[in-house]
């Protein structure tokens, strides 16, 4: 061992370990914990795009879901703790480079979820009134990113998928803007969907119910709404040997199923909104006319014994005037990583990063990277879920750790003298308290618990410490 080496060794051990994590989302958050609770001395900065922390939470749940936001609760005391620290309003591959992190910590953790839509390759797709899941959602939450209006100008619409984002954006349309104004939607999102002209969503399913991807508990609360009649045709409840065993074995799916059969035998009542959930209808192409939504097709299938469904031939037109689809999210590549265009993640090994060049002689992984949450295994699965993902992460890079390359500058300033040399605007823990407090007080105003700021420079301002 060289004298620079022991040096280098000496100096590592004298120090806590730095960890960069790349998206402060439940993901990432669940990442910092397990590193926490691990036995390693551990110094962390969790990295995120948006001013404020929470990712899918903040941006990606449906508002009148305070039940999972209650999430939060939990991942505040994760970043309350002393040795995270979070660094927001920081754009990876702009503001910083996977060269910058690794230059300042002895491992990067990315875990930048998924927020775009996966295609659906059908004819009229691409049509005016033909939209992904993923920017409505945005939209609704106040994501700064996106347009502060959006079309719903639509009397019938339609909603490709059986999971539970595709519900969340039945039940919105569906709902009263009234209804959501005690939520914590900003005033552009509450004067769009006060405007809408929804009366009818049609959400459809290629398959059967005891396919459908909806959490019991997400299900029933659409029946909640006074202005919502959610409707399910008897002709649509069906099971063959496949689905009977799913049902047996998922204690889920069979609560699922017995929801959806009590409402396909009750009488329609009288409620303004119509939901129809339609099972055995395959989207085939969306109709047209003039460059803007006219319809939809689909193929009428039928359960083919497994739980697969296979095609009849009949094909129905529904008279729609909007399309959602809600077939899935996809991460997005991330620079300087390898991806799976396919797979719409980064191709990973229990969250060691898999090297682009793999051939003999070559590093299989790429040293001090990895992945965890969707971008690890794709957008399936509930938040929980990806604390699994976190602790398999953390438990490979702390066995990884001896083999670490020395930083340049380690050193918990230094990052923090980077940015500001760069003159990137980014913001802190203590600031997310003060966007809180801002926010809660505009709620407070209008008799609700917060009220969500929007524009980008608006959230940075309120971030900021008051100034004597």
């Amino acid at each position: 061992m060289t004298d620079q080496t022991r040096s280098e060794s000496a100096s590592a051990q004298a120090r806590a370990l730095r960890v960069a994590i790349v998206g402060a989302g439940p993901a990432g958050i669940y990442a910092a914990d397990a590193l926490m609770k691990s036995d390693a001395d551990v110094s962390i900065d969790l990295f995120e795009r948006m001013p404020a922390p929470f990712g899918l939470i903040r941006y990606g749940v449906a508002p009148d879901h305070p039940r999972i936001k209650g999430i939060v609760t939990a991942l505040h005391k994760v970043l309350d703790k002393p040795n995270v620290r979070l660094l927001g309003n920081i754009d990876y591959g702009a503001d910083i480079t996977l060269e910058d992190l690794h230059s300042f910590y002895d491992a990067v953790i990315f875990s930048t979820g998924a927020n775009a839509d996966r295609a659906l390759n059908i004819p009229g797709i691409d049509l005016d009134g033909s939209y992904g899941a993923a920017d409505f959602v945005s939209w609704y939450d106040g994501h700064p990113d996106v347009p502060r209006t959006w079309p719903l100008e639509a009397e019938k619409v339609a909603v490709l998928g059986v999971g539970n984002v595709a519900l969340d954006i039945a039940r919105v349309l569906a709902k009263t803007g009234d209804e959501l104004l005690p939520t914590e939607i900003p005033a552009n999102v509450y004067e769009g969907l006060k405007a809408n002209k929804a009366v009818e969503v049609h959400v459809f399913g290629r398959r059967g119910p005891a396919q459908a991807k909806f959490t019991p508990l997400e299900l029933r609360e659409l029946d909640h709404s006074p202005t919502i009649e959610v409707i399910v045709d008897p002709e649509d409840i069906d099971y063959d040997e496949g689905s009977e065993a799913a049902r047996r074995n998922s204690k889920q799916v069979d609560m699922v199923a017995n929801t959806l059969q009590d409402w396909a035998i009750r009488d329609v009542g009288s409620r303004p909104h119509k939901l129809f959930l339609h099972f055995f209808e395959s989207p085939t192409e969306v109709l047209g006319e003039d460059g803007k939504v006219v319809g939809l097709r689909t193929e009428r299938t039928q359960l083919d014994g497994t739980g697969n469904v296979k095609g009849t031939g009949k094909f129905n037109d529904w008279d729609v005037q909007s399309v959602y689809r809600a077939v899935g999210y996809l991460s997005q590549n991330i620079a300087k990583l390898p991806f799976d265009e396919q797979a719409g993640t980064v191709p990973n090994e229990a969250g060691r990063v898999i090297a682009d060049d793999t051939a003999e002689g070559a590093a299989r992984f790429m040293k001090g990277t990895y992945v965890t949450g969707w971008i690890k295994r794709g957008p399936v699965g509930l938040i929980g879920h990806t604390k699994g993902d976190a602790n398999e992460t953390v438990a490979n890079l702390l066995e990884d750790a001896s083999a670490f390359a020395e930083p340049a500058n380690p050193a918990e300033d230094a990052i923090i003298e980077f940015l500001e040399n760069k003159q990137v605007p980014y913001t802190t823990w203590q600031g997310w308290y003060r966007l809180d407090a801002h926010e809660r007080s505009l709620g407070e105003n209008e008799g609700r618990e917060r009220v969500k700021v929007v524009e980008r420079h608006d959230m940075l301002k309120a971030s900021e410490p008051d100034k004597a």
